[in-house]
């Protein structure tokens, strides 16, 4: 089944990918996940899978595995659901919609859509580990963030890794890098957000 949800005006279906920036302004923890977001390149940091019902999400993140939360209201409060997704403060950013241009059925898109979910889920369910090897992204053994979105939609010839990596390091290019996926999706911000 297909879930629609609503954050910050944008809208959500299964499937589509959240992008966060790490840190934020007015609380200490914020500025620590603040420095943690300046190792990697771009300005998204962290992406996590809408799944549904409601503002149900899966990521994998700050309590190092897999983990099922459920957004609090229709605004991205990340110390409403610290107790759910531990010590993670991040900042919204925007909504990746990685099915947005493709040339698919309506059919086509539903089966893709419930597999990325029932993908991502099962990996919660299984507890899976976060990945800290991130030259190791074709493991379904751990996830990091972007990685767990690239594997759930890899089988349906949606591949969120652009290869860019990081210039001048080689060996990069297998790392899905969280700003890889907001740069190779059609994607939107919140008007209120933009300034």
């Amino acid at each position: 089944m297909i879930h629609t949800y609503c954050i910050h005006g944008l809208p959500l279906k299964t499937g589509d990918i959240i992008c966060t920036i790490d840190g934020k302004d007015d609380i200490l923890p914020g500025e620590i996940w603040r420095m943690v977001g300046k190792l990697l390149p771009g300005v998204v940091d962290h992406t996590i899978i809408y799944t549904g019902p409601g503002g149900r999400c899966v990521e994998a993140g700050a309590k190092l595995r897999v983990i099922a939360f459920d957004i609090i209201g229709d605004t991205w409060v990340p110390e409403t659901m610290v107790a759910q997704r531990g010590p993670l403060i991040d900042s919204f950013y925007g909504v990746a919609y990685p099915l947005a241009d493709k040339d698919l059925t309506e059919a086509e898109e539903i089966k893709i859509r419930e597999s990325v979910a029932a993908y991502c889920l099962a990996q919660a369910a299984a507890n899976k580990p976060y990945n800290l090897h991130f030259l190791e992204s074709n493991t379904e053994e751990a996830f990091y963030c972007s990685q767990l979105a690239y594997k759930a939609y890899l089988p349906h010839n949606v591949d969120l890794n652009t290869g860019k990596g990081i210039p001048d390091i080689p060996g990069t290019s297998s790392i899905i890098f969280p700003q890889e996926i907001w740069e190779g999706c059609r994607h939107k911000r919140p008007a209120t957000l933009t300034s």
